[in-house]
């Protein structure tokens, strides 16, 4: 009798749970395409173009390892590696104290703090066509805002972005003020939730405003450094619009990227395969870096 009664229980536990299953596969069908056609597939199929020669026109032509073997002797490909390195030095320090320091002042209660906020998030939503056309104006050489201040001041004319000493100087500056508010915005949520407890123990200790700065805030900001410290570098790994708007990697190849590089053999020299060799090369250095930061990360958590 308690068989006859617990089978139709199992059956009808079954139907629901395929039931369920049902209706999760096609809810999450849609983003399962989407993934596998826009991320996925692209993904293999990059891998497989790195390994040909490639021209958009002539049928595909298998050539191993000769793209990874010419990348690693092409002397630009260094070169612009280097700049992506030195874009990444310039940036993302400088970026993420400033981002900071404003976050831990506009936490502060303010009357006009979130008019603060949006003016300074602003930016990072700003065309990067627009930000482009307004701070070519602002370097230009002959009438730019910057080089009348530098004139002011008694300080010596620039060429800001027509010097080679001066280019990848100048859109890391564009890439530091761009990218502010974000990060700005990604440390406020972090103050946010830290307790204010902890400051208040720290204050009947006697520690004053840059104490708890230092002792309470970045400690307890620990995550939040992290996850934008990685962004951070993952971005600057990717920088484009701006070199391309900007300079167009010039003069020479002074602040020429890899990503601008790569996509000069893309879409003006037409050598597919080689330029999906280039970006292979940028997904393994983002990789290692990544997975550095991600050790050094867990070191730290271990030792506080």
């Amino acid at each position: 009798m308690a068989n006859a009664v617990a089978a139709p229980a199992k059956s009808k536990k079954r139907s629901k749970l395929q039931n369920d299953t049902g209706w999760a596969v096609l809810m999450l069908g849609p983003n399962l395409l989407g993934f596998l056609l826009f991320m996925l597939g692209p993904v293999v199929a990059t891998l497989f173009l790195s390994f040909t020669e490639y021209d958009l026109i002539a049928p595909l032509k298998f050539i191993g390892l000769q793209n990874y073997i010419e990348m690693f002797q092409d002397e630009i490909v260094g070169q612009t590696l280097l700049n992506t390195f030195i874009y990444t030095i310039l940036t993302v320090p400088v970026g993420m104290c400033l981002s900071l320091i404003l976050a831990v002042l506009l936490d502060q209660d303010l009357a006009i703090r979130r008019f603060y906020r949006a003016v300074y998030f602003l930016p990072s939503i700003t065309s990067m066509v627009a930000v482009a056309v307004v701070w070519q104006w602002i370097y230009n050489p002959e009438f730019g805002l910057l080089n009348y201040v530098f004139s002011v001041v008694g300080l010596p004319q620039m060429k800001w972005l027509s010097s080679s000493s001066t280019s990848l100087i100048s859109i890391a500056i564009v890439g530091i003020w761009k990218s502010l508010g974000y990060n700005m915005l990604l440390f406020l949520s972090g103050l946010q939730g830290i307790s204010t407890t902890y400051y208040e123990a720290s204050e009947l200790d006697g520690a004053n405003k840059l104490q708890q700065f230092w002792y309470v805030t970045v400690p307890m900001l620990r995550p939040t450094i992290f996850f934008v410290f990685v962004m951070s570098i993952i971005s600057s790994f990717q920088v484009f619009d701006s070199v391309m708007l900007m300079t167009k990697g010039g003069p020479g190849r002074s602040s020429s990227v890899l990503v601008h590089y790569l996509y000069q053999n893309a879409f003006q020299y037409f050598r597919m395969g080689y330029a999906c060799a280039i970006a292979y090369l940028l997904f393994a250095v983002v990789l290692i870096i990544t997975l550095c930061n991600m050790r050094f990360e867990k070191k730290m958590r271990d030792i506080y």
